[in-house]
């Protein structure tokens, strides 16, 4: 019991400390990009570096991934690998914290029930890291909403000569515009205006965009649900192992004859094969439970933010709209 304590302390704080390390990286856009240090690139690694500086709106080093050292997924899409990284330290520190109990309940549950409780564990920490990590880069999507990028006077017109003006705004406010949900459906949007000319298509480019939002949203929780609909699953093949061992120590006691003392070892045989197949199933329903229930409120957040950037759009972008008076009407 010591050895394996000791090991379980060694990998969790070798976990902790290699994501010590990443934690401990501050964004650098040359590092990400793999830039050599020519004098060319040296130059185009400082400019990035100066896109960076001085607008609210930093997603190169206020994003959650990006600030840790990772390639950050787009929108609220997060990158598996750093929860991967996340869950083999938390599953690494929750198998110290049971060993260090010694005894008890909580340590033949997860410690003696079968290999199919370490999975559940492990799934469940990267799936609630997942989680997470979504929920602080929606926090970071919503405050693109505070910000004005349409000029705040009563006589400006949204045209096509006045679209530089307000994507100009747009870059002030925020360094990578693309990876922001708002910014990237108004850009996309004012670029048609911009290089058609065409009023009366921004609203339908709106909506599109609109559409091919909620379609990243969901996409995003592909994995998941992925874990949702395996963390069952190995609950009831736990279910079946424990059985399986309940029935074969049954047997035993059925062999035993009138020897009192194997009767005793097979029934208490029996019992540990029936604590695995309910136990297994407890713990893996459960977890199911709690990520199912996360994943409802986070996806609830998600949509009224998407709600939000439609009303954003609807409110400054499509009313400052004006039909030219040489473009006709579609209807």
């Amino acid at each position: 019991m010591t050895g394996r304590l000791a090991a379980a302390f060694a990998a969790s704080a070798a976990g902790a400390y290699a994501c010590r390390g990443f934690l401990s990286r501050v964004y650098d856009p040359c590092r990400l990009l793999k830039v050599q240090p020519a004098p060319k690139n040296i130059q185009v690694c400082q400019a990035m570096q100066q896109k960076t500086i001085g607008v609210p709106l930093s997603w190169f080093r206020r994003d959650p991934e990006q600030r840790l050292g990772f390639r950050g997924g787009r929108f609220t899409k997060v990158n598996p690998a750093l929860p991967l990284l996340l869950a083999v330290v938390l599953s690494a520190a929750f198998y110290a914290a049971i060993l260090a109990l010694g005894q008890g309940a909580l340590v033949d549950m997860f410690l003696r029930r079968g290999p199919t409780q370490y999975a559940t564990v492990f799934f469940t920490a990267w799936a609630l890291g997942i989680l997470w990590f979504k929920w602080r880069k929606l926090r970071f999507q919503r405050q693109a909403l505070e910000y004005l990028v349409v000029p705040d006077t009563p006589n400006f017109v949204l045209a096509p000569t006045t679209v530089d003006e307000v994507i100009q705004r747009i870059y002030q406010t925020a360094d990578e515009p693309r990876q922001f949900t708002l910014f990237n459906r108004i850009t996309v949007a004012l670029a048609n205006l911009r290089n058609l000319g065409r009023v009366t298509d921004v609203d339908d480019i709106l909506r599109s965009q609109a559409e091919q939002d909620e379609a990243i949203v969901e996409n995003s929780y592909a994995l998941v649900e992925g874990f949702v609909w395996a963390i069952p699953v190995l609950g009831f093949i736990g279910t079946v192992l424990g059985l399986s061992q309940a029935i074969s120590e049954f047997t035993t006691v059925l062999s035993a004859g009138r020897d009192v003392g194997a009767i005793a070892e097979g029934l208490r045989g029996v019992t540990a094969g029936l604590a695995t197949a309910f136990e297994t199933t407890l713990v893996a329903l459960v977890a199911a439970l709690a990520i199912q229930l996360l994943m409802v409120t986070l996806r609830r957040s998600e949509s009224e933010f998407l709600e939000a950037c439609a009303e954003y759009c609807t409110r400054h972008i499509v009313g400052r709209l004006r039909l030219l008076p040489f473009e006709p009407d579609k209807e």
